[in-house]
Order: structure tokens, then sequence, then C-alpha cells
């Protein structure tokens, strides 16, 4: 029987990434998951066949390396890892917006230079923004790193397209996961009823479009930010 072709999934314990990993195995893949969290990735490696599980800081580019050096070949990225924090601006420190960027944007910067090592013609990067990257209040160090996304995002595009290697982003809407269910009940509540379904978007929703992407099919699309958001970045007034 032919080997699966392996993805490598950051972020891969929970949430977008879980669900990311799991559809990527149903589409064929062999994935590597890599996250902070072990005891949520040996959950995910005994749930199915197909994945293997590392536990990996985004933030060290070292550890990455050590993580993808099982795997000779390496097909397609994706990147999920990222964090987020709720302050007003005036109250965001250095420290702060330090942290985000080292982990939303430069942990994308890292992983998908470390690939490239593995990486073959015909490759699929994913990394994954957020519709916040228009603008947001309340998180602009989230914002920042977010919209530092797309832009590494068509860099890079631009870069590899000598080498056939494809990199586009996803960039979700509101979505019912781990992190945003940290929120405080109430504020979870306000903000689905802020979406034009009035409803979170489920992980399932987002990893649809990332496999999408990390399809070999999709040759031809490159340096495009795909936003799942059931709509809300059209703007415009509702109902």
């Amino acid at each position: 029987m032919e080997a699966r072709p392996v993805a490598f999934v950051t972020g891969g314990a929970s949430g977008i990434g879980r669900a990311t990993v799991l559809r990527l195995v149903d589409d064929g893949f062999h994935v590597a998951a890599a996250d902070r969290d072990s005891e949520r990735l040996d959950d995910l490696a005994a749930s199915r066949d197909h994945i293997t599980v590392h536990t990996v800081d985004v933030r060290d580019q070292a550890s990455i390396a050590r993580a993808m050096a099982d795997y000779p070949e390496i097909r397609a990225l994706v990147c999920v890892a990222g964090i987020y924090q709720p302050r007003a601006f005036e109250d965001i420190t250095m420290d702060d917006f330090r942290l985000m960027l080292d982990v939303n944007l430069l942990g994308v910067f890292a992983a998908a230079q470390t690939v490239l090592r593995r990486m073959p013609g015909g490759g699929r990067i994913v990394t994954v923004s957020s519709r916040a990257a228009i603008g947001g209040t309340n998180f602009a160090h989230y914002v920042a790193s977010k919209a530092g996304v797309i832009g590494l995002t068509r860099a890079m595009a631009m870069e590899l397209r000598p080498r056939r290697i494809a990199v586009n982003s996803v960039a979700p809407g509101f979505t019912d996961t781990p992190m945003t269910r940290s929120m405080p009940p109430e504020q979870y509540t306000q903000a689905q009823a802020l979406e034009p379904s009035g409803m979170a978007a489920d992980p399932d929703d987002i990893a649809g479009a990332i496999a999408f992407l990390a399809n070999p099919a999709t040759r031809f699309i490159t340096g495009q930010t795909l936003f799942v958001d059931g709509g809300k970045s059209l703007g415009g007034l509702g109902p």
C-alpha cells in the first residue's frame, strides 16, 4: 500500500487544529500534530490511526525542527497555533504585544521556514489568520498579529512560486473553540449574537476550508485569504 503523504499541523491538539488534523486524516494524509498541550495530544493520537504527535512550542524553531526531522518529506503545513488576549489598547503592555507576535506571527514564520527543507514542489502551506485582521476593538495586538500573518502569507506565496509551493490563509470568524469558550459566558453569548447566523462557526467549518487549500488539486490558488465567517466580513447593513 502506498504511504500516505504527511501533513504537519501546529496547534493541533484542540479547536480548529484538532478538527483540521481529523479532516486531513480523512482526506488521506498521515498527520503530524504539534502542540504545547501534551495531554490533549495524547488524547488526539488515541482517537484515530495515521496521527503522530509532538510536543512543540512554536516560539522555539529548534523544537519545530526536531519534530519535523521524523519526516523525510512533508507535503502540507498548516499553521493553526495561536493565542488570544482581550485587552483595551491603553492597557496592552510591550510584553503583551511581543508575546502575541511571537506566537501568532513568528510561530508561523518559524514553522514555514523550517518545513521548506522537507517540502517538495507542489507542496502546500496554509496559515490561519482571522477576520480580526480587518480590525477590531479591545485586542489591537491580536489584530496586528493576524494582519501580519496575511502579509507574510502573501510574501511567502510570491517567493515560493518558483518551487510550485502554494501558500494561502484561512481567516475564521467567531468560532466555538476552547479559546473562545474561555470568555465569560455572557461575553460569548454577546459575540455569537453579532454573527450573521446568530451562532459561532464550528471548528469543522474552518477545517473544511483548510483542507481545500491543502489539497494538491488547488495548485493554481496561491497568496489568497479565504474568509470563513458566515459573511460578516462583507459589512453592510443587516436586516
